[in-house]
């Protein structure tokens, strides 16, 4: 299918839209979908879906794995991890959200942003806004989570944000171990370090993570990058 955009940028445009105009935000996203040809949102998502980076990213994962996306803001990478999450309930699995950023109705906005249906979903999918958000409080949170879901934490650099936390690098090596033993997909959404600049390099990578405290890169298997509509995938190590 041929867009006059990208669609991160669409939805960018549809976001301004609906401020703009004092208007929902599906109807902008409407809006915006009768202009590229399409009789509403969701029609043009299911057009898109068959071709989206997440679906061909979902194509490469396998339970156990730890998943790095890195963006700058506004570069769709929330959007991307939510999306990785829908494409494992239309697997038939689970999907869990972590989140330090979001509100439930930020969340449920986004469902409509990416054309996914909530009510298909409510069964599968489970999300946590908690200010307690740490390795300890997603395994306790996950501990009869079914092999197979996916599970989103937003975000990397806020796990040890508070000092009674254990360091991150620890985390994550518990979260990993965790994943492993129980056939779990957990994908980290990943801040990017201001030094990057898109005029040298389309599209950032792994020396590009902004690492405030010490983490070892290679305990993710694969990652992802966007910048500008690109998605790059490729295995960390």
């Amino acid at each position: 299918m041929k867009l006059s955009a990208p669609l991160y940028y669409l939805k960018r445009k549809a976001r301004l839209l609906s401020r703009k105009e004092n208007i929902p935000l599906h109807t902008a996203l409407d809006h915006i979908a009768r202009q590229e040809g399409y009789s509403g949102w969701s029609l043009l998502m299911a057009r898109a879906s068959a071709s989206t980076p997440a679906g061909k990213l979902f194509s490469l994962l396998a339970p156990g794995d730890l998943v790095l996306v890195g963006a700058r803001p506004g570069q769709g990478k929330t959007l991307m991890s939510l999306e990785l999450a829908v494409e494992a309930m239309k697997a038939g699995d689970r999907g869990m959200f972590f989140t330090l950023e979001y509100t439930e109705r930020d969340i449920l906005n986004r469902f409509h942003v990416i054309g996914a249906e909530w009510e298909r979903f409510a069964g599968l999918f489970a999300f946590d806004c908690s200010d307690a958000i740490s390795a300890d409080h997603i395994m306790e949170r996950l501990a009869s989570a079914p092999r197979g879901t996916l599970v989103v934490i937003d975000y990397l650099q806020l796990l040890d944000q508070k000092r009674e936390n254990p360091a991150l690098a620890v985390q994550v090596r518990a979260l990993k171990s965790f994943a492993r033993d129980r056939g779990l997909i957990m994908v980290f959404i990943s801040q990017i370090d201001r030094s990057y600049d898109p005029s040298r390099k389309p599209c950032p990578d792994i020396g590009d993570v902004r690492l405030p405290n010490p983490l070892d890169l290679t305990l993710f298997d694969k990652t992802c990058f966007l910048n500008n509509g690109e998605a790059r995938f490729q295995a960390a190590s």
